[in-house]
């Protein structure tokens, strides 16, 4: 996977996180460029000869690794190395766009690290979506020796990956969302897969109920052009056969899919043009642009977290529509079976699916709730508010479980409508079957 500091997409980064791909540095001249001018750089520049956060106005020799060994203080669990292989890439990326003025050997070394398989021990809590602080500030240290990186394959591997930062590289090294950019930029990967398995999932819900396919003419979604929605109809008509039930007005988890399903593809799109843009951008503060230091805003994550808050919201109703369409399947007047596809009168059948559904439902419309609509005021004032995308791309990632158990329990209760009833039996194995037709695999 060849880097160069504009072309990197979300699937690419899931890709280094989890598929074990190679990264190469397409070319250091931009880096190179903004290293020169920042030697040349007078006066007062924030991080590389003042203070940070209220000290921006105080002068200091040489602040940097101190800046670094004070700013290594997050909480909770590891994140998974995976994630934190993917906050590297990243990182490295933006590096390659220019406009840091960190010195540019130290990128051979960050892709040294990515394919030796080593990753920096990043705590999951200490960010507010202005940068992700505390994982980049460990990543230096281990970078300097003072921390040890993680290997997955040896406890204490040789050749660690080692680079001599200078004070000079500090701020421009920790000054990005890098491990909020990787956590948003999987999520987004694997819901677009969860999306699409979502459609092959309501197709044997239309088949098994005889819903009418009316609802999805071109004709219909010609007269609202809305761009997810038709997308949505065109695919959904191609996966049913012709002949389906003729019903005037399903239930909306039929005749509204299109519109609401299309809403949540719309506004993964959204999300993922926000992240692809951030994850190619010179977020740096400082920018290091022309012969100049331009100090600015350009790591907060604003665009990122409100396009996520829009994303977990549109996964509630497309996961609600998937449960009203369980709850159809559970009935006789929509499949012409025992009710809850029980093989015999009295029987349970798949009823126990409902709550279980209905559980993982309670989970997402919990973790849609906004972040965008809080702030934090910190640094003794200078630093007035947060968007706190970190915590947009972290639910994002913890939507991916309860939306696929709302879809599978549609997806084992369909499954039996189409092929008939069995005897009672425990049904997690069928739902385990069921999630893993619908998840996307690590490597994928």
């Amino acid at each position: 996977m060849e880097l160069d500091g504009a072309g990197l997409t979300c699937a690419q980064v899931h890709e280094a996180a989890y598929g074990g791909a190679r990264v190469t540095i397409a070319s250091l001249d931009r880096a190179r460029a903004a290293w020169a001018t920042a030697q040349e750089l007078k006066g007062p520049v924030y991080g590389r000869s003042t203070g940070v956060g209220a000290n921006r106005g105080v002068l200091v020799e040489e602040p940097g690794l101190d800046l670094l060994r004070s700013h290594v203080c997050g909480a909770g669990p590891l994140i998974p190395p995976a994630r934190a292989r993917a906050m590297l890439v990243v990182r490295l990326n933006q590096l390659l766009a220019g406009g840091s003025g960190i010195d540019p050997a130290v990128l051979p070394v960050l892709a040294d690290a990515i394919n030796g398989g080593f990753t920096p021990p990043i705590h999951t809590y200490g960010a507010i979506g202005t940068g992700d602080l505390t994982a980049l500030a460990t990543t230096a240290l281990c970078l300097l020796g003072e921390l040890p990186w993680h290997h997955e394959l040896s406890p204490s591997p040789p050749d660690q990956p080692r680079f001599p930062l200078a004070s000079g590289d500090a701020l421009p090294f920790i000054s990005s969302g890098a491990a909020t950019l990787a956590d948003a930029a999987i999520a987004c990967h694997r819901l677009r897969h969860l999306l699409e398995a979502a459609i092959d999932v309501a197709a044997m819900s239309f088949t098994a109920v005889h819903a009418s396919a009316e609802p999805l003419a071109a004709a219909v979604q010609e007269a609202r052009p809305q761009p997810g929605q038709a997308a949505v109809a065109a695919r959904l008509r191609g996966l049913l056969a012709q002949g389906l039930g003729t019903r005037v007005q399903d239930p909306y988890g039929y005749r509204a899919f299109a519109q609401v399903h299309g809403a949540a593809v719309d506004a993964l799109g959204r999300a993922g043009a926000a992240v692809e843009t951030d994850l190619n951008a010179a977020t740096e503060n400082p920018l290091i642009s022309g012969s100049l230091a331009w100090h600015n805003g350009n790591f907060h994550a604003a665009p990122v977290s409100l396009a996520l808050d829009s994303l977990r919201a549109a996964l509630v109703q497309t996961a609600q529509l998937s449960a009203a369409r369980l709850a159809t399947l559970m009935d006789p007047a929509y499949t012409g079976h025992h009710p809850f596809l029980a093989d015999r009168p009295g029987a349970s059948g798949l009823l126990i699916l409902e709550y279980v559904a209905q559980d993982a439902l309670a989970e997402l419309r919990h973790l849609a709730n906004p972040v965008t609509t809080g702030t934090a005021v910190i640094s003794l004032g200078t630093e007035d508010h947060a968007g706190f995308a970190t915590q947009a791309a972290r639910h994002a990632l913890r939507c991916l479980e309860p939306l696929e158990i709302v879809l599978a329990c549609e997806h084992t209760a369909a499954t039996r409508a189409l092929h008939g009833p069995t005897p009672d039996r425990p049904l997690t194995t069928d739902l385990t079957a069921s999630r893993r037709a619908l998840s996307l695999p690590p490597s994928t």
